[in-house]
């Protein structure tokens, strides 16, 4: 028996060989989390105290039909629930009575709690022998700081589990009928965090101009015309695709559709509510199409009934 750890081992070893840096830089970082965690652990059974343990649940895009089960599982099963200010009140219902709850969400310019006040609140909690759900909206590990919460619970030996979710661009793309990547249009994505285009930070202009791929910015709302300005500058046409979508997959899920040349206009005449995503691309027009189907089916419906 002892031998398969090692056979397993040198396999794994084989597979990751030829892997990039990033992976390994991931694999490294994973085992050098062990210790905390076999430390937690041992110290929680010398006292015979029940051990704590935190998940950083993604809630998803807000649609409580689009949560994972594991994520519905660990609500049910859980002690203190820290959540965001984009988790909805379906998904926040599955919380049975009398369990914790903490909400620690923020809005832009205003944070209720800061974020290593809320490190040490789940550190507390999951000290305590609680199991804590950490619920994030999308998925944690887009752009939602989950990289801070880990090394605030690493730092303290508590035990902890990701636990994914659907992020708002999957959940935005699908509900306007249209793919992230498409053979014929974007063969790349990129999911970028708009706060780049506060003054002072710009991201790489000329390196976003491309016509092979689809751009998705996130937390955005405030700075479609710096974001339309810089793709024009760098070299995309003027009637490049781009559409907003705020409330992406909730029953108040508002889009506009537009060119890089119109939209900011288009925006002010109707403004759109946070949270908002923007995405650029020529996959923009298969939404455009489709929608021009299913209002043709529509109508072919209407017409058949009446």
């Amino acid at each position: 028996m002892r031998l398969i750890p090692s056979l397993m081992s040198s396999r794994l070893e084989g597979i990751l060989r030829p892997v990039d840096s990033l992976a390994r830089v991931a694999l490294s970082w994973w085992e050098a989390r062990r210790p905390w965690r076999e430390a937690h652990n041992a110290v929680g059974r010398r006292h015979g105290q029940r051990v704590g343990r935190v998940f950083l649940v993604g809630a998803g895009s807000g649609d409580v039909e689009l949560l994972t089960l594991k994520a519905a599982r660990l609500l049910r099963d859980a002690d203190a629930v820290v959540y965001d200010r984009l988790v909805g009140d379906g998904i926040l219902a599955l919380i049975p009575a009398g369990r914790e709850r903490y909400y620690v969400g923020k809005a832009r310019g205003q944070h209720s709690v800061a974020q290593a006040e809320i490190g040490a609140l789940m550190v507390r909690l999951a000290g305590e022998g609680k199991r804590v759900v950490r619920l994030k909206g999308g998925d944690p590990g887009v752009f939602g700081r989950m990289g801070e919460e880990l090394a605030a619970l690493d730092a303290a030996g508590i035990d902890s589990e990701i636990v994914p979710g659907i992020t708002a661009a999957s959940a935005a793309c699908a509900s306007m009928g249209m793919p992230l990547t498409d053979r014929g249009h974007a063969q790349q994505l990129r999911l970028i965090t708009a706060q780049q285009c506060r003054e002072g930070g710009e991201p790489d202009w000329p390196a976003l101009a491309r016509r092979d791929e689809t751009l998705v910015f996130y937390m955005g709302l405030s700075r479609v015309e710096v974001i339309c300005n810089g793709l024009r500058g760098a070299g995309l046409p003027d009637d490049w695709p781009i559409m907003l979508v705020a409330n992406a997959s909730l029953p108040g899920q508002e889009a506009l559709v537009g060119t890089l040349a119109d939209m900011p206009e288009r925006l002010a005449a109707h403004p759109l509510p946070s949270p908002c995503l923007i995405i650029v691309g020529s996959v923009v027009r298969l939404a455009e199409a489709r929608r021009l189907v299913d209002t043709a089916v529509m109508h072919r419906e209407d017409a058949a009934y009446h």
